[in-house]
């Protein structure tokens, strides 16, 4: 495995990613992130705005792993009334062609699969006024069944990216697949 590491490391590299975070995925990581961006991409001389809006980017991709991760751990040790599960998924964050990048993936179950690729089909059509309209028009709405807010995860990430939202399902095994998004900021 450490032969690999080195291998790793560029590849990252190579793809400008220069951070990434595999394994349980917790709502504690977000400051230290959000500290960590700030500083680099500040070095950078990025703006305070696509600062802003990496970094929201990333919260609201960390907090669909939390909510919708199919690959989930329960911990035992937890102090909370409630016992929370960990998620498991991937976050990357990177700089390519003079515009920053996240990445975000995690496991879906099959049977979640085509309706999240139909949702996600309409959003990559729409022009930023249609996504404008149609996030109005679905705060107004009812939360969906099985959604863990208002279902608008994916509007508010669609409306912050420069480019549609890219996006695909690699099929693991007869129960899930994984699912990878690249929103470009």
């Amino acid at each position: 495995m450490m032969q690999h590491l080195y291998g790793l490391k560029n590849l990252l590299h190579e793809e400008g990613i220069f951070f990434c975070l595999s394994g349980p995925i917790s709502q504690k990581f977000v400051s230290e992130i959000g500290a960590m961006l700030e500083q680099k991409m500040s070095m950078e001389k990025a703006s305070r705005t696509t600062i802003l809006r990496v970094f929201s980017l990333v919260v609201e991709k960390m907090q669909n792993i939390i909510h919708y991760s199919d690959e989930k751990v329960l911990d035992e040790n937890s102090s909370d009334d409630m016992e929370k599960p960990l998620s498991f998924g991937i976050i990357a964050i990177g700089y390519e062609h003079e515009q920053y990048f996240v990445l975000s993936g995690n496991l879906v179950a099959i049977d979640k699969v085509e309706r999240l690729r139909q949702r996600l089909e309409l959003i990559q059509r729409m022009s930023k006024d249609e996504l404008k309209e149609y996030y109005r028009e679905q705060r107004r709405k009812e939360p969906e069944i099985g959604s863990k807010g208002a279902g608008l995860g994916l509007l508010e990430i669609a409306k912050k990216a420069s480019m549609p939202i890219e996006f695909d399902f690699t099929p693991v095994d007869d129960s899930v697949s994984f699912f990878s998004m690249k929103t470009i900021i």
